[in-house]
């Protein structure tokens, strides 16, 4: 009596009871439940890579002689280390059907690629980013998940930690714009944006500047007003004196 291989459905089967038994650190994966070879997956960015804080969903497509042949890996989510919607060439995928361990788990698979999101060596499928732009990312995809349906569906739990986010940043904004608001109110104050004590209106930064000019020029018109009437004495006096 020959030994049967097992088939696709019942490895990824077996695959599946391991990762609800022994979960694995940043990964969440659920196939779909109207095709067990087409599985989905959730990476939380760890905490010390500038990936913290997003939610990276992708997938894992795996065909009927799996384990025996590896699956084809994709991101969806815009992470800058991989390309979305775009075949991944990884050692654990379809792309490198040679160095395929027929032994290696979906719990491996998903442990590799998460390796290799951290690391930046270049590969066909991986793309270049910033620091500053891969953390954008990581707050941009909570909203960007949150529109796939697929998602939704398979993540329940995820999609309520997102929604927590989302309405502590919304909340967050809220305030800062209350502050920003204050703080623009008590500047506009402070600095003299109302009336001036005359009824005028007081416009800042111009009134001691104003008043000197105003003082100094009628202190010059009264100099030459006295001088105008000391010559004009002096004249008269000469003139007099003449006629005598």
């Amino acid at each position: 009596m020959t030994n049967q291989k097992p088939t696709a459905t019942c490895r990824l089967k077996q695959d599946y009871m391991r990762l609800k038994r022994d979960p694995v650190p940043y990964i969440t994966a659920e196939p779909l439940p109207s095709n067990i070879l087409e599985w989905h997956y959730v990476i939380k960015g760890p905490e010390d890579s500038p990936y913290h804080g997003g939610y990276y969903h992708g997938t894992l497509l795996f065909t009927k002689e799996f384990p025996f042949k590896p699956p084809s890996i994709y991101m969806t989510t815009p992470n800058g280390r991989f390309k979305t919607n775009k075949r991944l060439c990884l050692s654990i995928s379809d792309f490198h059907p040679d160095t395929w361990n027929p032994a290696w788990s979906v719990a491996t698979i998903l442990t590799g690629l998460l390796s290799f999101m951290l690391e930046t060596t270049p590969t066909m499928g991986s793309c270049e980013s910033t620091t500053y732009e891969k953390r954008r990312y990581a707050q941009q995809s909570l909203e960007f998940n949150m529109k796939n349906e697929v998602f939704q569906e398979l993540f329940p739990e995820i999609c309520e930690e997102i929604t927590e986010r989302l309405q502590k940043i919304e909340e967050q904004r809220k305030l800062a714009a209350t502050a920003g608001e204050s703080a623009s109110s008590s500047t506009e104050a402070a600095t003299g944006g109302g009336e001036a004590a005359d009824g005028g209106l007081f416009v800042p930064g111009r009134s001691s500047a104003d008043d000197s000019n105003i003082w100094h020029s009628l202190y010059t018109n009264l100099i030459l007003l006295v001088g105008f009437v000391v010559f004009a004495f002096i004249v008269h006096y000469v003139i007099k004196t003449m006629n005598i």
